[in-house]
């Protein structure tokens, strides 16, 4: 008599896989490697000032404010989709948000949704046309990059009487209770109580040199949570995956698939104006150069997160590390001796060395030769 009991114990699909390839099955493994490394290169060849609480602040500013659209970039690429134009967009978006405050002075209690708002009407659109159309979304969205950063140029000569940036941000949010929320650094009691105590570095006057944590920083960890949950613990998630997996197998399940990518667009262009309005109200203004270059970086962050280019794969977690090591590395080479041009050089590298890795792990995943 056969023995059921050795039979399941030998039937490979009940058997329980090992730590180590549940590791590498996630997507976000290879940025935080990336991490770890070039934390590892700075501790040695670094300032050690790049490792103290300001040197810290000081690379995550600038990872926070690509990590907002490099999540926003990441969702999208994981429902099979990209958008080029998110750059422009910051701009687009900064020339609304400041004509609300400054030409119309709308509190920011207004001005903030209607930008949320008109944002997300743009990536509806940009959606809606890639959807309708059958077009990659590759091209559409780069012939949106330059029609949004056309009309940031022609809008702002149009709003200031030729000028290309528009002033007075500052002096028109200044003492609007919102501010707070949206531009400095918050926890600036909390900081002033450490120093008071010597837990901080001070200046002679015993004030902090970290006033507190910039803001933009506090809504990057809160929409790299937001997104890792609604990825993780969501049916929103599930069709997520789906559409970018297969579309047509997806379709055929039940999931709503133009629903899904549309609110994708949606999504990823007011992660491109939540940084237009965090940006534009720490500057006191905005320009027409605003966000150029970054929808390149969001999508490069993203695919050193463990985002596959095919769509259907991914994590925002991992495009969170991938921002931090863009702002360790362009932050971390003012520290060091080498030239900063060599940032260009390892963009591509790491570019490379991340679509290299994600295709084995794909593969691994899959059981595709």
């Amino acid at each position: 008599m056969t023995d059921v009991s050795a039979n399941d114990a030998a039937d490979e699909r009940l058997g329980k896989e090992s730590l180590g390839a549940r590791l590498m099955k996630r997507p976000e493994l290879g940025a935080i490697a990336g991490v770890v490394l070039v934390t590892i290169f700075f501790l040695v060849t670094a300032d050690p000032a790049m490792f103290t609480l300001s040197g810290v602040i000081n690379f995550m500013t600038p990872a926070a404010q690509l990590g907002i659209l490099a999540i926003g970039a990441a969702m999208l690429m994981i429902g099979g989709e990209f958008d080029l134009s998110i750059g422009s967009m910051v701009a687009f978006a900064g020339l609304f948000f400041a004509a609300m405050t400054v030409t119309f002075g709308l509190p920011l209690i207004l001005a903030i949704p209607m930008t949320f708002v008109f944002a997300a009407m743009v990536g509806s659109l940009n959606g809606f046309i890639v959807i309708k159309s059958g077009l990659p979304s590759f091209i559409v969205t780069l012939a949106f990059l330059f029609i949004l950063r056309g009309l940031s140029l022609v809008g702002l000569k149009y709003a200031t009487g030729g000028s290309t940036q528009l002033r007075g941000v500052r002096d028109a949010t200044e003492n609007d209770p919102l501010a707070p929320f949206f531009s400095g650094d918050a926890f600036g009691g909390l900081f002033r109580w450490l120093a008071a105590n010597d837990y901080v570095e001070t200046f002679k006057n015993g004030t902090p040199k970290v006033p507190g944590i910039p803001v933009e920083i506090i809504w990057f960890v809160i929409i790299a949570l937001v997104a890792t949950w609604v990825l993780l613990r969501t049916p929103a998630g599930n069709w997520i995956f789906a559409a970018g997996g297969d579309t047509n197998a997806a379709t055929n399940s039940g999931v709503p698939v133009r629903r899904v990518k549309i609110s994708l667009f949606m999504v990823t262009a007011a992660c491109a104006a939540m940084v237009a309005i965090i940006t534009v109200m720490d500057a006191g203004s905005t320009d027409s150069r605003r966000g150029f270059q970054k929808e390149f970086e969001a999508i490069i962050a993203a695919v050193i997160g463990g985002c596959l280019l095919t769509g259907g794969y991914g994590s925002a977690i991992g495009a969170f590390f991938g921002s931090i090591i863009f702002g360790m590395v362009v932050i971390g080479l003012t520290y060091t001796d080498f030239d900063q041009d060599w940032f260009q050089v390892f963009l591509g590298g790491m570019l490379l060395l991340a679509v290299l890795f994600n295709n084995a792990i794909r593969k691994r995943v899959t059981g595709e030769r």
